[in-house]
């Protein structure tokens, strides 16, 4: 029996389905662009008609930061939430972009896996933060997609995540070891999947930070679309220098630079994500 499977044993339990679609954006890799997509993906949703929810469990709260909000302004945030203190509701903060909101981090969630010991069901915090999220909702005001921006590691925060998850997104930084962190990931999902979530599945796998020039990106492409052929989206997040800038202001690239390449790969994205939630539902 794995660590994994020991420490959830008791969490076995159906996955009732939720009224949003959840998306967890997961990489156990740092620097890999999670943050940045999950910034940018929910802006480009929210720029088509979506109503999107952004859940930072990353402790550093990098994505509460690229949007603009305060460390000041994070009295109740995700931590709040998880240890069952504030419903997901109060942690939730309107940003500049319109139709999109966010739930923020802060560092006490570091301590979370501590705090809640062996406590019953604390795989399942987020799961149910979210299932009570759009009740008594006015129907203008629920949420149709929530993107859970992840930790880079694989711990009780991102198996909190995946529980709560129809599906897992993966960035994939065009590097040497990135088919090696992949797999790792992967073995996750499939313990999380036969444990937690029996409807779990890979959304897909977007490159990140792709640059043609570099004969190593390109091998990483060939290799990465082998190995998990359709399940890597067509569209690739090139490396661009607007990406790297726009978080300093407080903003989604969409918003700092609509006219670059990188916001242009996220609006590509965008579509391919509804494209195949389209595709999905009429399976």
């Amino acid at each position: 029996m794995t660590e994994l499977d020991e420490l959830y044993q008791e969490d076995r339990e159906p996955t009732p389905p939720p009224h949003p679609r959840i998306l967890s954006l997961a990489n156990q890799k740092g620097g890999v662009g999670k943050t940045t997509t999950a910034i940018n993906l929910g802006t480009a949703l929210a720029a088509i008609g979506e109503r999107v929810l952004i859940v930072d469990l990353d402790p550093q709260g990098n994505a509460s930061t690229g949007l603009g909000i305060d460390r000041r302004n994070r009295s109740c945030s995700t931590y709040d939430v998880l240890i069952g203190e504030a419903p997901l509701r109060d942690a939730v903060v309107a940003t500049a972009v319109p139709r999109l909101h966010i739930a923020s981090s802060t560092m006490d969630l570091s301590g979370l896996e501590l705090e809640l010991g062996t406590t019953p069901g604390r795989a399942f915090r987020l799961r149910d933060a979210i299932a009570a999220l759009n009740k008594n909702a006015a129907p203008d005001t629920d949420y149709t997609y929530v993107l859970i921006d992840c930790p880079p590691s694989l711990n009780l925060l991102t198996v909190n995540a995946m529980a709560a998850s129809d599906a897992i997104l993966v960035p994939l930084q065009c590097e040497f070891f990135a088919l090696e962190g992949l797999s790792q990931l992967l073995q996750t999902v499939e313990q999380v999947r036969s444990t937690l979530n029996p409807n779990l599945s890979i959304h897909g796998i977007v490159l990140t930070m792709f640059d043609s020039r570099n004969n190593l990106s390109n091998q990483v492409v060939a290799d990465v679309r082998q190995f998990m052929g359709s399940k890597v989206y067509d569209t690739m997040i090139p490396r661009n220098v607007r990406i790297s800038e726009a978080p300093s202001y407080g903003k989604p690239v969409l918003v700092y630079d609509l006219k670059c390449v990188g916001s242009e790969a996220y609006l590509k994205l965008a579509t391919e994500v509804i494209q195949r939630e389209r595709e999905l539902r009429t399976h």
